[in-house]
């Protein structure tokens, strides 16, 4: 009986217009730090809901191709955003380049820098974390720097993956793995570890975060959007190390 009143009762809020101006955003786990700070902004300034959903681009885009009820889409690299304009799934005009960021290296707090040419030997018997390089964006990016400087072949065997960045980075600031390549923001959001090298912007493809609206979009949703590239916005990413959009 219990279960059968919840389930009504959910079923009743979903319906009703208590829930009309929640928004759904599915965004990078790189955005995190960044999304929690935002949704609280957003939530304090117009009184709406904002339910953010945080994982790798490639598990967020296969959700929404699934039917998952997103309203607002922001991924960490073009590609996966590629994917849904050509399923359709995107509101025509709405997609914009909304940030940039750094790739590094990262070794526990304290660690000395290294050059990443080095980083083979310093390895040792460890393993390199890394998210999905198949797949998750930050992974694609570190796979393609390691290959632009020649260190793939060695490195490739020898990488510990995970679902998505801050897993990656979870593995370094916990002593599991001795060394990781995730974004500058990701490093400076956790204190248990120090960026050691930072790769060269030539050597991996531009690292872009586009948005957009999602299935029907919505006023609201399109105005969390719009926000997202305002001021107050501007100023949290900014003070997060994330970088204007290249190009």
């Amino acid at each position: 009986m219990r279960g059968t009143f919840v389930l009504a009762l959910l079923l009743s809020l979903c319906a009703g217009p208590a829930l009309a101006d929640r928004i759904t955003v599915f965004a990078a786990a790189s955005l995190k730090t960044a999304m929690d700070r935002l949704a609280a902004l957003y939530e304090d300034a117009t009184g709406g809901r904002v339910t953010v959903a945080l994982a790798g681009s490639s598990a967020l885009a296969r959700q929404i191709q699934q039917g998952a009820p997103a309203d607002v889409f922001v991924s960490a690299n073009a590609d996966w955003m590629d994917r849904l304009e050509a399923d359709g799934l995107l509101v025509p005009g709405s997609r914009r380049d909304l940030l940039g960021n750094r790739l590094v290296l990262v070794a526990p707090d304290g660690a000395a820098p290294l050059d990443p040419a080095d980083l083979p030997a310093a390895l040792g018997e460890g393993r390199l974390a890394m998210a999905l390089v198949e797949a998750v964006p930050a992974g694609i990016y570190g796979r393609a720097a390691l290959e632009s400087l020649g260190l793939w072949q060695a490195l490739g065997p020898r990488v510990a993956q995970a679902d998505n960045v801050r897993a990656a980075l979870a593995l370094v600031a916990t002593g599991a793995a001795p060394y990781g390549v995730v974004y500058a923001t990701d490093a400076a959001a956790e204190p248990r570890v120090e960026v050691v090298a930072t790769f060269p912007d030539d050597s991996h493809p531009p690292i872009v975060y586009p948005a957009a609206l999602v299935g029907e979009g919505g006023a609201e949703a399109a105005a969390f959007l719009d926000w997202l590239g305002e001021g107050e916005a501007g100023a949290v990413f900014a003070d997060l190390g994330f970088t204007p959009p290249p190009g």
